[in-house]
C-alpha cells in the first residue's frame, strides 16, 4: 500500500471473438519499491503460483469465466482481504480461522514477498494471493461468494482531487456488494478522519449498514484483531485508529 500519485493504466487489447472486452482501468500507487533480496526472489519464484486463487488475469482468463471456489478450497467459506500489507493480518486470520480460506490481494510485490515468507514461517495452507488489481479478481469471483472482507489502513489518497481513488468509492465498492453473501460483515479500518466520513457515507450506498451503537464499537478493535505495522506507524505519529464494521445487507 502506498501514497505514490503515478499513473499506470492496464494495456488494452483486442478481446477474442465471442469474449467480454478487456477493461480499461487506472492503477495509481506503487507495484515495485526497493530491491527484493534474494530470498524474497526466490519466495515470489517458487511460492507464488501455487497459492493463486484461479485464472484471474486477463491473459489467462480472457473470457471472464468465474473461479470454482469449491475446487480450489472445498468446504471452506472464503474471505477476502484487499490491500494486505505486508500479510501480518492475513496470516494471523489464516492460523486463528482454519475453517475458513483467504484470499489476498496485493498489488504491490514487495508487500506479496513479505506475505510469502510469512506463510512459511506460520505454517498456513488456507491461503491464496492475487498480486494485482482487485477489480480484476471482483471480475471472476462469483456472485455472492465471499463471507467476509476486510479493508485495512487502505491508502489515503489525503488530497481533496485523488478522494475518487479510494477504495470506498463505487468503482470498487459496488462490485464488492456483488461477491459478498448477503448478511456477510464488511471491516474497515483507517486512521484517516476524512477516510472514516467518505467510508460512512459511500459503503451505505453499495448496499451495507454500519453495526455500530455505541463508540466503542468502533473505537475497540475486534476480538481477532492484531495490530499492523501501518496501525504502529499511525499510533507513533498520534493518528486514532477507527473499526468500522459493515453488514451486507
Amino acid at each position: 500500500m502506498s501514497d505514490d500519485t503515478r499513473k499506470s493504466p492496464d494495456q488494452t487489447s483486442g478481446p477474442t471473438e465471442g469474449a467480454p472486452a478487456r477493461a480499461w482501468r487506472n492503477f495509481y500507487g506503487r507495484r515495485h519499491g526497493k530491491t527484493l533480496r534474494q530470498t524474497q526472489k526466490g519466495y515470489l519464484d517458487s511460492d507464488l503460483a501455487a497459492l493463486a486463487p484461479g485464472a484471474v488475469g486477463w491473459d489467462e482468463n480472457p473470457d471472464r469465466e468465474p473461479l470454482d471456489l469449491q475446487a480450489r478450497f472445498g468446504d471452506r467459506e472464503v474471505w477476502l482481504e484487499v490491500g494486505f500489507g505486508g500479510g501480518e493480518h492475513m496470516v494471523h486470520q489464516a492460523a486463528t480461522h482454519p475453517e475458513a480460506a483467504i484470499i489476498g490481494c496485493e498489488p504491490f510485490i514487495n508487500g506479496v514477498a513479505m506475505l510469502l515468507g510469512k506463510i512459511r514461517e506460520a505454517g498456513v495452507d488456507n491461503l491464496a494471493v492475487h498480486p494485482g488489481d482487485a477489480r480484476d479478481l471482483f471480475d471472476v469471483l462469483p456472485e455472492a461468494s465471499i463471507s467476509r472482507a476486510f479493508l485495512l489502513y487502505p491508502d489515503p489518497w489525503p488530497k481533496a482531487r485523488h478522494h475518487r481513488r479510494r477504495f470506498v468509492t463505487p468503482e470498487f465498492l459496488e462490485p464488492l456488494a456483488r461477491v459478498l453473501k448477503p448478511g456477510s460483515a464488511f471491516r474497515v479500518a483507517t486512521d484517516i478522519p476524512d477516510y472514516v466520513r467518505q467510508t460512512l457515507v459511500e459503503v451505505p450506498k453499495a448496499g451495507f449498514e454500519w453495526l455500530a451503537e455505541c463508540p466503542e464499537d468502533w473505537r475497540a478493535p475486534w476480538d481477532d484483531w492484531i495490530s499492523t505495522r501501518y496501525e504502529q506507524k499511525a499510533l507513533r505519529e498520534g493518528r486514532v485508529p477507527h473499526y468500522l464494521t459493515f453488514r451486507r445487507r
